[in-house]
């Protein structure tokens, strides 16, 4: 960080321990983007008047080269936050989350998806509720009546093109979440 680190603590004593934890998070956050500005945290307790039970809420504001994310914890009706310890450590899960996507998308770095692989239907056994697949790559692929998705069984054709995943079963590779393509099998489209 190019500005450091501040905290501050409203309504509430200066907690040792809670620095020293918000220090720590604050360090991981900056590892994870190398080029941090600056981070500010403030961590409020509740008001003096408000009656016993009251909630802790935190935030953290992060200072990029082009951006500033803020990041807020307020309790809500599905999150109690009667102490300070755990809006602190969420409200630093969530900014951790969102700096590791900024980063992800600024190398390129998005999910994608494995296309699955494709293949054509060479023999069918009704009676006995399975079929075999052909790869490209000329891949002999064992799958049974429960591994179709969009389709049914009794409406298969040898030649059918299928997209499927293959994973290795007790007696070699076996298609699973087999999906036929090209074609609308028994009204249900793909």
């Amino acid at each position: 960080m190019q500005i450091p680190l501040q905290i501050t603590f409203r309504n509430m004593e200066t907690s040792e321990a809670l620095e020293s934890y918000i220090r720590e998070r604050a360090a991981k956050l900056d590892s994870i983007c190398e080029n941090m500005v600056g981070c500010r945290v403030v961590v409020e307790a509740p008001h003096k008047h408000q009656r016993k039970g009251g909630l802790f809420h935190a935030s953290i504001d992060i200072t990029l080269p082009k951006e500033t994310i803020v990041i807020n914890r307020e309790p809500d009706q599905h999150k109690s936050y009667h102490d300070a310890h755990v809006v602190v450590r969420d409200v630093f899960d969530s900014a951790e989350r969102k700096l590791r996507g900024i980063v992800d998308r600024k190398k390129g770095e998005v999910k994608v998806h494995e296309e699955m692989p494709q293949g054509k239907i060479t023999e069918l056994y009704p009676y006995e509720d399975y079929g075999r697949i052909v790869t490209g790559a000329g891949d002999d692929i064992y799958f049974h009546r429960n591994s179709l998705i969009n389709a049914d069984f009794a409406d298969l054709s040898v030649g059918d093109e299928v997209r499927f995943v293959e994973e290795q079963g007790n007696n070699g590779p076996q298609a699973t979440s087999v999906r036929v393509v090209g074609k609308t099998v028994s009204g249900k489209g793909n």
